[in-house]
């Protein structure tokens, strides 16, 4: 089966509970309106979000031998994503979140690294991979078998297959990050992280400072999204383009990011530009605002290009 767009990178299960407010006491009840199971993971969710969008997705990752793992992997089947390459790790579970929402979309979050930490180049499909379009890596700094020379190594021979390649990353501060991702930025024509894990990397709240970093390490072309502050887009050695946000009612932020890379990569698939593309990434990751958990909001491409053409926006 060939697939147009190759996700490989993190695959997690999260477990959602809205409205948050606060702990209970030692081990007394307290009454949250819903609970909620989904597939995360920044190449699980953007594999479930592009094959809604009706595009051909195989989806590259590592799920332990549980009952979490089976949820994955039917729930994304079920989606139509190929998941034939899912690897089960026989020693680690699968990768889970537990992820407490607040009424205003926010939300701290526990997790297992799991079956992700297990993911190394080795697991990667060349066979399928030479025959797509493009290739995103989701994940970066939460797949330890992979930072580092062995994710550069796999995007350069993907750059040399002739692939466009798309990355994402989950962090926190930390002292090595540069070190870790700075090699494999020469190979990314499309870097889309969030604002503010994009300041952690580089080490600056300056978004001028951060873009001049990042092009300055390789990369194509920073996409950066900002909440309600839009997104910003920046071909190396040009001026960024704001996009403005849609004007919705949030109800939890977990999987916009994920869903704006479904958008883009479709668009790229479609011919957009990168604005264009962009503009669509934006729709479909403020769809999934709308709703609880990384599958909220989105239907197909149809209600996708209804929302962009109906739905206001604010001011930049």
């Amino acid at each position: 089966m060939t697939s147009r767009v190759i996700c490989m990178g993190a695959h997690i299960a999260d477990a959602l509970g809205w409205p948050f407010t606060a702990v209970p006491p030692g081990q007394h009840l307290e009454f949250i309106e819903q609970i909620k199971f989904t597939v995360a993971g920044t190449a699980a969710a953007p594999s479930v979000n592009l094959a809604k969008l009706g595009v051909d997705v195989a989806t590259v990752g590592r799920i332990g031998k549980d009952t979490i793992g089976d949820f994955v992997r039917a729930t994304m089947a079920g989606y139509g994503v190929n998941t034939e390459h899912l690897v089960v790790d026989p020693t680690r579970q699968t990768s889970a979140s537990l992820l407490p929402i607040r009424r205003d979309g926010s939300r701290p979050a526990l997790h297992v690294i799991g079956a992700n930490a297990g993911l190394t180049e080795a697991d990667v499909p060349w066979h399928i991979v030479e025959k797509a379009e493009i290739f995103h890596l989701g994940g970066a700094f939460i797949l330890p078998g992979l930072d580092g020379a062995p994710m550069a190594r796999v995007l350069k021979r993907v750059k040399e297959l002739g692939l466009t390649v798309t990355m994402d990353f989950l962090m926190s501060p930390r002292d090595d990050a540069q070190s870790l991702i700075g090699p494999s930025l020469q190979y990314v024509d499309y870097l889309m992280p969030n604002i503010e894990e994009a300041g952690w990397l580089v080490g600056s709240e300056d978004r001028q400072e951060i873009i001049t970093w990042l092009h300055g390490q390789g990369a194509g072309h920073t996409v950066l999204t900002m909440g309600g502050d839009g997104v910003s887009i920046a071909a190396n050695g040009d001026a960024e383009t704001v996009l403005p946000a849609y004007a919705i009612d949030v109800v939890d932020t977990t999987g916009c990011g994920d869903a704006f890379t479904s958008g883009l990569i479709s668009g790229l698939l479609d011919g957009l530009d990168v604005i264009g593309a962009s503009e669509r990434g934006l729709a479909c990751g403020s769809l999934v605002a709308t709703g609880l958990g990384s599958d909220a909001g989105i239907v197909d491409r149809e209600q996708v290009a209804e929302f962009q053409r109906s739905q206001p926006r604010l001011a930049v």
